[in-house]
């Protein structure tokens, strides 16, 4: 249970609906247990009545007995009423208590960094925001209102068995010891099976995810048929699971029943000794196997509740998991900062943590306000990791990083990142609109015209404008779940207006113009000359082509800085720069 206190703040925040919800229950306790009382006393009367013979011993039973049948329906109704009002508070206390976690546990994903995406798999993450949850929920609504239920009807009904006989009372309450015993043994077995269950519907959700993701793949490499064979195992490992989990918790409700049957013999045996000895009415043992019988569900769904409260324990224990987790890069100030766009790299080196993987090995140069840098080198040479540094998706192992001659660290993180222009290798797209996709560059505040205008100029200036005019919808194509409705090229196009269009002080291009032809490439160059002015610009690529026009040209290899200086300087070394352009060059004529 001492995973379940992270949700003791929201019971707090709806104390006053819960306590409502409370009263509620042991008001319709109340109102449950009272017919008992008119049924002894209805059985009482008709035995006293025919017992004395009288005359009109019909009528008068007959009488009496509408009476009572009026007092019992009435007792209905309004428990029934009460009940309403008991689900209509605790149940949806348990929906808005959702409502809140899941708010909770997605603006965590938020806060943490891009190491902990690195560690963890997506179908986990959504497991616990959904499956983990909506066990949560069932713990906060049906767990707490069938446990305070039978608390409450239980101390009742002990209460009103002990006024009417102590010895029976003891008699008929005699097998629950066994049934906390029980409780016991199996909650244990119950919370471990819970736990192996949610750990291998992660494992599901997982496999799934990156089916659906890597559908083309899966389709091109006629790998159907396994796919449905592996998602079939791990189908089958789960149901196996699950089944262990409902065969233990599916012992309770014979041994539930069995007790109380056990119960309800111990009655009818001692209460008749009772009667025959006129301790007690023959009413009294019609009221005993009434209170019995209502004893029959709560103490049936203990094991029940038993079982949801393990499972909600050991889903809150995975939540907690990663909302206790602290980002690793976290904003030292929250104070705007205006950034100029000097940025200066000191024997920087970096390692990645999760893998060990040493990316950069004492990095040092300078790109100086409005000026253009071009970081070149084959796959794996840490291109990719230096954009991951300036936008402190990482901080530097060793060394340090400034920019206007502030450590980046104490620049606001949120207005760094705002500043920062930053077209991915791996270009994403969300299930939206091509308009609203560039557009998400934006900040908050635009008019719908102001949004489409700008979206515009972004589009032609990434040249992309013309192949958006030629969709039937225009800006309002919908792109598809990653873009899959767009080509390579035209997605990397629409990422590049993406960044272009919130002006930003620094632009960050890693290798974005991979997918797309010479010819473009040379159209959207030109075309970024003059975005490019007066803006700190880096452009990261495997082509030399993308990069000859920069002020700057750094050729990284194994981390390392073999080379600098301008396209011109690096051609008259004939070095790696030189070798890597002639190849290009020739690969070009070949294809030509």
């Amino acid at each position: 249970m001492k995973s379940l206190q992270h949700l003791n703040k929201y019971f707090y925040k709806y104390r006053v609906r819960l306590l409502l919800g409370i009263l509620f229950v042991i008001s319709q306790n109340f109102f449950a247990i009272y017919p008992a009382k008119l049924v002894r006393e209805a059985l009482d009367l008709v035995i006293e009545t025919i017992k004395k013979g009288q005359a009109d011993a019909i009528q008068t039973i007959s009488h009496h007995v509408f009476i009572f049948l009026l007092w019992i329906v009435g007792v209905a109704m309004a428990r029934g009423i009460l009940m309403f009002l008991m689900r209509q508070t605790i149940i949806v206390i348990s929906r808005l208590i959702e409502f809140d976690l899941k708010n909770e546990i997605f603006h965590q994903y938020q806060r943490l960094s891009l190491a902990f995406y690195r560690r963890n798999n997506t179908g986990d993450l959504m497991n616990r925001i959904s499956e983990d949850v909506s066990r949560v929920r069932m713990y906060i609504g049906p767990a707490v209102m069938y446990t305070v239920n039978l608390i409450v009807l239980f101390i009742l009904i002990i209460v009103s068995m002990l006024n009417v006989n102590v010895k029976l009372t003891l008699y008929v309450l005699a097998p629950l010891p066994l049934l906390s015993l029980s409780i016991y043994w199996v909650s244990d077995i119950m919370n471990r099976k819970g736990e192996e269950v949610q750990e291998q519907q992660s494992t599901l959700s997982t496999f799934v995810q990156e089916a659906f993701s890597g559908i083309r793949v899966l389709k091109s490499f006629v790998k159907e048929e396994q796919s449905v064979n592996d998602f079939s195992a791990e189908s089958e490992t789960y149901k196996n699971k699950s089944l262990e989990l409902v065969k233990v918790n599916a012992m309770f409700f014979p041994l539930m029943l069995l007790l109380v049957g056990l119960s309800t013999l111990l009655t009818v045996y001692i209460g008749g000794k009772e009667v025959i000895a006129h301790r007690i009415t023959t009413g009294n043992i019609a009221e005993f196997i009434i209170y019995v019988n209502m004893l029959t569900w709560p103490v049936a769904s203990l094991g029940w509740v038993t079982s949801i409260v393990q499972r909600a324990a050991a889903s809150q224990e995975r939540i907690n998991e990663f909302l206790q987790l602290e980002p690793e890069i976290i904003s030292l100030t929250e104070i705007p900062t205006d950034i100029r766009g000097n940025i200066r790299f000191n024997d920087v080196s970096f390692v990645y943590p999760d893998s060990g993987v040493r990316a950069l090995d004492h990095v040092s140069f300078e790109i100086e306000e409005g000026k253009s840098l071009a970081v070149l080198g084959r796959t794996g040479s840490g291109k990719s990791t230096l954009a991951n540094l300036i936008l402190r998706m990482y901080d530097a192992t060793e060394g340090t990083i400034t920019i206007d001659g502030v450590p980046v660290e104490k620049i606001s993180l949120a207005s760094l990142r705002r500043q920062v222009g930053y077209v991915p290798q791996d270009v994403f797209l969300f299930s939206d609109t091509i308009e609203n996709n560039i557009a998400f560059g934006l900040m908050n505040g635009h008019e719908k015209d102001e949004r489409r205008k700008l979206a515009m100029e972004a589009a032609q200036q990434a040249v992309i404008y013309d192949n958006i005019m030629e969709f039937p919808k225009a800006f309002e194509t919908m792109v598809g779940e990653r873009g899959i409705t767009l080509s390579g090229g035209q997605k990397q196009r629409v990422s590049i207006a993406r960044a272009i269009i919130r002006k930003p002080k620094i632009l960050l291009f890693d290798d974005c113009l991979s997918a797309v032809d010479t010819k473009t490439e040379e159209n959207i160059l030109n075309n970024l000359e003059e975005i490019m002015m007066n803006r700190t610009s880096i452009i990261i690529s495997h082509r030399v082509s993308s990069v000859k026009n920069a002020d700057q040209i750094i050729v990284l290899d194994q981390g390392k800085i073999v080379e600098r200086g301008n396209h011109d300087e690096l051609i008259e070394r004939k070095n790696i720069y030189f070798e890597l352009y002639e190849k290009q060059l020739l690969e070009e004529e070949e294809t030509n």
